[in-house]
């Protein structure tokens, strides 16, 4: 798999900015209301949301919850601001531009962090698992909403055709669950198609 380094990233997002939410942001969005919906309905009030761009999700979190929203790309996060502001999204208590890998926040600040779309784009997968398992209390959970490589067909075909592009699109097509998961996690966690049509998968792990 090719690596995506920060300036990279950075690169494909301040492209993508302007066009994300009617682009990408409309594709995904049933996946990723899945996902919030996935958070709604776990114990905890301090929700760290990794890779939170411009803000599509931050509408749907319950009003309990209280959410830190961290990514690498001042152009989204530009939005999302602007998103917080404009929808009285009073429960969003902080948008920071940090890298995920190293996020410098104090450990077992959160009960839950959720990364939608984020583990196929930062340079080293397990770097991020590492991150939000210091990040998360013990009993608390880490969600992951992501597409991993297909094991076969003509999608998987398709996914490694792309692979060459991986840089200017700022994700990794062909980006397996072995990439993130080590052996522990793969065992322990809980996996869950989400739309469409299975393209993506909920990853949930206890924080043990």
């Amino acid at each position: 798999m090719t690596r995506l380094d920060a300036d990279a990233v950075r690169r494909a997002y301040r492209r993508q900015a302007a066009l994300y939410d009617v682009a990408f942001g409309a594709f995904s969005a049933a996946a990723r209301r899945r996902a919030v919906a996935a958070v709604n309905e776990l114990p905890g009030e301090r929700v760290l949301e990794v890779g939170v761009g411009t803000g599509l999700a931050l509408p749907f979190y319950d009003p309990s919850r209280r959410i830190t929203g961290i990514d690498l790309s001042s152009d989204m996060l530009a939005r999302a601001r602007q998103r917080v502001s404009q929808q009285r999204l009073d429960n969003v208590e902080a948008l920071l531009e940090l890298d995920a890998e190293s996020t410098g926040l104090p450990s077992a600040s959160f009960d839950l962090a959720v990364a939608m779309f984020v583990a196929s784009v930062v340079p080293h997968p397990r770097g991020l698992l590492a991150e939000l398992r210091r990040l998360v209390r013990p009993g608390g959970t880490i969600l992951f909403a992501n597409h991993f490589a297909s094991s076969g067909g003509i999608r998987l075909a398709v996914e490694r055709a792309m692979t060459p592009m991986s840089r200017a699109i700022g994700w990794h097509p062909d980006f397996a669950f072995e990439e993130l998961l080590d052996q522990e996690a793969m065992a322990a966690a809980r996996f869950r198609p989400l739309p469409p049509g299975g393209l993506f998968t909920l990853v949930q792990l206890s924080r043990l």
